[in-house]
């Protein structure tokens, strides 16, 4: 009977150890060429297991991502995580400047939390053009159960994925950019990799609506290089949600979505049953280029109608309409806490960065972009890696750029650009652009408050005009022609981050940098000829520590010892249990295993928290040591949670 009531505890133990790390979602992808012919004209594209765009990644809050990369093209290959912030940890975000290549015919897996985000996201391949030739898909990732988000639940929820489309294959589009040239207009928009030529005809709605009901549209601009106005006929749009952050309830009839950049949507069904048209057309262009598709209400009989609403047609409507975008207060997002406990407007500015774009012909007569001055490329050694092994001083040098650039660029310099920032500084970065196109940039790593964006030049004065209450938290800006924005940030993410133009022809000639953000805070103590140093710290991690010489040979021959730091309560609190998979050898390999802790009379004395029992049971390494955390199904269509 006290065997029968062992095995018991046991099992539920094993049941809760599954639980006590965040859940793993696990894909796999073989990426390959594929066929597409969107406008009739066939075009070699990137494909993720045969799916153009791509399959979507489902999450929550805190998951881990493990996503398999198998490598079927003819050429290296990477993908980023757009918008991901990969705490701690830049390694798996994807940029030539922080990882080697996925070679043909190889894999690699990746492997990142999305800690302590919620909202709407995409990823795609990151080398070179690839980013035209489609290997696109949406990331969405879900509040978790216990939070609470600022609107009910809806229906269903659909991907809108717009963008501009190049006829051209991405081998002939770097073609033209390596020659010296331009890419020029795009040849149309797409909607989730297609584009309605007739509304009257056979058309297969993107999803079918029920009257009466609510669904939720996470639209995102994944082109190239055109900022696109998106619409739905007879239907206005309540934002609820953008990269990360819920936003306050606004209405909108269509929305400027510069590239990039991301909106979560609601729309009621509460029109006459037919068929409705969706627009996203280019905007700031010589001429409009439409991209179409159709929805749907259940039983409808009547085709759309063909008199589309029209999109704006200065930037200055796209400002205003910036304007009116606010950070909601009240509302919780990937925390507990509501978003506006974080007053960011009262925290002391310690360093102003401007960033200037600039375009110019090098030596040879070749297109360059560049930022302050210096237009980057991508060095053999991933630049991460290069400061990593202790050799950046052999693959690229810091601060090329100035934080005041000059008035006037008229010189570029070709080298890599990475710009040195001090861990936890609280930052004010602004952008300016004296061209007369649209620009579009993201830092990797981070979000970041916009709370400033007018036409002109920028001025310390005009900090005045900040919104220092309710910016949407973020991850993309958009800065207009001749005008200027301004964000707000902590560079609290230690790494290797890229920041980055949009416009594909922009980032691959150069309008990109890198911002390397390094703790102060060493595991490694130097001690020079004849002198000493000294360390402090609290011995608050029970165990056994090894305090070592980092010289191999020193090692070897003895300079080292051990640390035991032991709880005098001997508590599950203080230092779990000898994990079941454990190796043992020397004299206790064949010692009976000492008893655990005794966690449930703990858990009943009040003494221990379910939390820590979860955490600290002796058969915690015997789920994780094999299986790396509970492995969680990609939810399906149609699947709601919170989010």
């Amino acid at each position: 009977m006290a065997r029968a009531a062992i095995s018991v505890v046991m099992l539920c133990l094993f049941a809760a150890t599954v639980i006590a790390e965040d859940p793993y979602v696990y894909y796999t992808w073989n990426v390959s060429y594929g066929t597409i012919s969107p406008f009739g004209a066939p075009k070699q594209a990137i494909l993720i297991n045969d799916q153009f765009p791509g399959p979507e990644i489902n999450c929550s809050s805190n998951n881990n991502i493990v996503v398999n990369v198998f490598n079927n093209l003819d050429e290296p290959l990477l993908f980023t995580w757009h918008g991901i912030q990969h705490r701690k940890n830049s390694w798996q975000e994807g940029t030539p400047g922080t990882m080697c290549p996925i070679l043909p015919g190889t894999n690699f897996t990746y492997k990142f939390q999305v800690k302590d985000q919620i909202g709407t996201y995409f990823y795609y391949p990151s080398l070179g053009l690839h980013r035209t030739a489609g290997g696109i898909g949406g990331l969405r990732i879900f509040s978790r159960l216990l939070i609470p988000v600022p609107y009910p639940d809806p229906e269903a929820e659909h991907w809108f994925l717009i963008g501009d489309y190049y006829a051209k294959s991405h081998t002939a589009l770097k073609q033209i950019l390596d020659n010296g040239g331009s890419l020029g207009m795009p040849n149309g928009v797409l909607i989730n990799g297609e584009n309605v030529k007739h509304l009257h005809g056979d058309n297969k709605p993107q999803f079918t609506m029920k009257p009466g009901k609510t669904y939720k549209l996470r639209i995102c601009n994944v082109g190239s290089k055109d900022s696109l106005n998106f619409r739905i006929q007879g239907h206005p749009m309540t934002l609820v949600e953008t990269e990360g952050s819920h936003t306050v309830q606004n209405a909108y009839e269509s929305l400027d979505v510069h590239v990039g950049q991301c909106f979560t949507v609601l729309i009621t069904a509460n029109q006459e049953p037919r068929e409705y048209a969706v627009i996203a057309s280019t905007r700031f262009t010589p001429y409009i280029l439409e991209g179409k598709a159709i929805i749907s209400y259940e039983g409808a009989k009547k085709h759309a109608s063909l008199f589309l609403p029209l999109a704006p047609i200065t930037w200055f409507w796209s400002l205003n309409q910036f304007r009116t975008f606010r950070w909601n207060l009240t509302a919780s997002a990937a925390r507990p806490n509501p978003q506006g406990s974080y007053h960011y407007g009262q925290i002391n500015i310690t360093r102003t960065i401007k960033i200037v774009n600039s375009v110019a012909r090098d030596d040879s007569g070749k297109l360059r972009y560049a930022i302050n001055g210096v237009s980057h490329v991508d060095p053999e050694t991933p630049l991460k890696l290069a400061q990593y092994y202790g050799v950046a001083d052999k693959v690229f040098q810091y601060n090329l750029i100035s934080d005041s650039p000059d008035e006037y660029i008229n010189k570029i310099t070709v080298a890599p650009n990475v710009l040195n920032a001090t861990f936890r500084d609280f930052v004010e970065i602004v952008f300016e652009n004296p061209t007369v196109s649209v620009q579009s940039y993201n830092l990797d790593g981070y979000s970041f408050f916009l709370v400033g964006m007018e036409e002109g030049r920028w001025s310390p004065d005009k900090r005045e005009s900040y919104n220092l209450l309710d910016a949407v938290s973020r991850h993309t800006v958009q800065v207009f022609p001749n005008s200027w924005s301004a964000i707000l940030l902590t560079f609290d993410n230690a790494g290797m981050w890229n920041l980055r133009s949009e416009n594909a022809e922009n980032r691959y000639l150069g309008q990109q940098m890198y911002v390397s953000v390094l703790s102060p805070e060493k595991h490694t103590v130097q001690v020079f000829p004849n002198s000493w140093s000294a360390i402090l710290l609290t011995f608050d991690n029970a165990g056994m520590w090894n305090l070592r010489s980092e010289n191999a040979e020193n090692r070897y021959l003895g300079q080292q010892m051990y640390v035991s730091v032991l709880s005098p309560e001997k508590s599950l609190r203080d230092e779990y249990n000898l994990p079941l998979t454990q190796q043992v050898c020397g004299i206790v390999k064949d010692m009976p295993v000492p008893a655990p802790e005794l966690i449930e009379e703990k858990l009943n004395n009040g003494e221990l928290s379910n939390e820590e029992s979860i955490n600290g049971v002796a058969w915690e390494g015997a789920i994780y040591s094999h299986h790396g955390g509970r492995k969680v199904e990609p939810r399906q269509e149609g699947e709601l949670q919170s989010s």
